[in-house]
């Protein structure tokens, strides 16, 4: 049988792990950690914190966040940019690429799918 024990973090104030430098900073060094919630495969939810500055992102993945904190500017190539911060929502589809310009360090919830 599965393991059906719920797995608790508080988003806003849960203590994140040291994850390094984004891979996908595209200026300065972006210094990022974390905390994982749940991981089956390449399925995962958990809690994200990045640090200020631009960053391309190419995904392979699905991906839904909640923003618990910060604001950044989103911009899918070709298309017009996006403000999103605290209490926003919103999908990455497969596929998608474009910026992520993190004005102020930035926490979600996420769920990669």
């Amino acid at each position: 049988m599965t393991d059906v024990t719920p797995y608790l973090a508080s988003a806003a104030t849960a203590e994140l792990e040291e994850w390094g430098p984004l891979a996908e900073a595209t200026g300065e060094a972006m210094q990022t950690s974390g905390l994982t919630l749940w991981q089956e495969g390449e399925q995962e939810i958990g809690v994200w914190e990045c640090t200020p500055g631009p960053s391309f992102w190419k995904l392979e993945t699905n991906e839904f966040v909640q923003i618990v904190a910060g604001r950044m500017t989103v911009t899918p190539d070709g298309g017009e940019p996006i403000e999103v911060g605290a209490g926003n929502t919103a999908v990455f589809p497969r596929g998608w690429a474009g910026t992520w310009e993190i004005h102020q360090t930035i926490r979600k919830v996420y769920v990669i799918f």
